[in-house]
């Protein structure tokens, strides 16, 4: 029958698990793969050896709030600190919001830690310490806890047989679907869910969903996957596709048949046979990241035992950065001259310490890059040293002496340990 106007087509068989058979296949296939291929990662024997369901989900949930945004070889040392600064649950609601952030510094994207505290002191507070036990749980009433993170938690810490969406999983299972639709749009992310719950093993879900990731982050790579290496390529359509090329048109592979299809490459970008099976997933358009300058300026001064010390002030509770120290900066307009960014940095120092600052005083030093995910942020650094009896009486925003070592120590951004 005609499809009501407006309709897109549904997905052809090529884009679906269809044949049981097939599903169990590639299940055993890839498990068998895991089983002698995984890395040796503290949280997966944490998952493995933790007998208490409280402690493995919190073991589970920190490397997974982790792991977002942070590639593994960074989050190990991390993970390995926390865990042994806060083993529980418990021990984490009692920390406080400053601790966390010394701990996260360098890690990036600060209100993960934040929010990670924020939920565990729920969960001591208001669930009795008992962390819920299904992903539905998990995803309502613990905050910062998304689709993703709670069908980890669920599936690796419970036994929940649900499925996990990550980049990892968007890559593999678009490869071996030739789904070439944006991954971004909420159609394709709920097929992929859809796909990711039907696939995952009944009897070793969370086996099943760290195979499926590793198996992206360590042989589906985005740029040069290694085919030959992967234990599921007999069921992947995309290398089916690469390797029939221009061969005469095999209808369930070489196109799946279906105009309008939803899962479908756009009909602007068709399959590029250069790219072979990186054609799957496309990327989409990345938003080019913010250009802005600061101006920021090292005091420093003579401490009474006679080392330097410099001072540092806490950023706002919210935004970019929430809670973290740094040295007192000012944003810049776009192109101001040396001479004007120095003078934006007076009047700032000026209103803020209450002291007469020279403009002529506040030395140049240099330059630091620093690219967060949004923002290419360029600070410019003066330094500005004073006499050892000067007094601030700096009440507006919370401020401190250290010297290099106490600053090293402290919960500030890897830009600032740049400047």
């Amino acid at each position: 029958a005609a499809l009501p106007a407006g309709r897109p087509a549904p997905p052809a068989a090529l884009h679906l698990f269809g044949d049981p058979a097939e599903v169990e296949a590639l299940r055993g296939r890839l498990l068998a793969w895991y089983d002698q291929s995984k890395r040796d990662l503290p949280w997966r024997a944490l998952a493995v050896t933790e007998l208490d369901a409280n402690r493995r989900a919190y073991a589970v949930w920190v490397s997974e709030i982790m792991l977002q945004q942070t590639q593994v070889a960074t989050v190990i040392d991390y993970y390995n600190r926390w865990m042994q600064k806060w083993p529980t649950l418990q021990a984490l609601a009692e920390a406080s919001l400053e601790e966390v952030n010394e701990l996260w510094a360098g890690l990036g994207y600060y209100s993960r830690g934040k929010r990670l505290q924020e939920a565990a002191r729920k969960v001591v507070s208001e669930l009795a310490g008992q962390m819920p036990r299904t992903a539905e749980e998990l995803q309502k009433l613990l905050p910062g806890v998304g689709r993703y993170t709670a069908g980890a938690i669920a599936s690796i810490s419970y036994g929940q047989a649900t499925g996990v969406v990550d980049g990892n999983v968007i890559r593999v299972l678009c490869r071996l679907r030739c789904i070439g639709a944006d991954p971004s749009s909420p159609p394709v992310i709920d097929r992929l869910w859809a796909m990711a719950n039907a696939l995952v093993d009944r009897s070793r879900p969370g086996d099943f969903n760290q195979a499926l990731m590793e198996l992206g982050a360590t042989v589906c790579t985005p740029k040069a996957p290694l085919c030959g290496e992967c234990p599921v390529k007999q069921h992947c359509r995309a290398r089916l596709r690469k390797l029939l090329g221009k061969l005469p048109p095999v209808p369930d592979v070489e196109d799946c048949g279906v105009g309008d299809c939803p899962l479908c490459p756009p009909a602007a970008e068709p399959w590029d046979s250069s790219l072979g099976v990186t054609n799957f997933p496309r990327k989409a358009a990345k938003k080019q990241p913010r250009v802005e300058q600061t101006a920021t300026c090292v005091l420093e001064r003579k401490g009474c035992r006679g080392a330097l010390e410099y001072l540092i002030v806490q950023r706002p509770s919210s935004g970019l950065l929430a809670g973290l120290w740094e040295f007192p900066s000012v944003p810049l307009a776009p192109g101001l001259q040396q001479e004007q960014q120095r003078e934006v940095l007076r009047d700032h120092l000026q209103a803020w310490t209450g002291l007469p600052v020279a403009a002529g005083s506040l030395r140049f030093m240099g330059e630091v890059v620093h690219v967060f995910s949004h923002i290419h942020q360029t600070y410019v650094v003066y330094s500005l040293p004073l006499d050892g009896d000067v007094t601030l009486d700096l009440a507006s925003s919370p401020s401190r002496w250290v010297t290099e070592e106490e600053f090293r120590a402290s919960a500030v951004s890897t830009a600032m340990k740049k400047v």
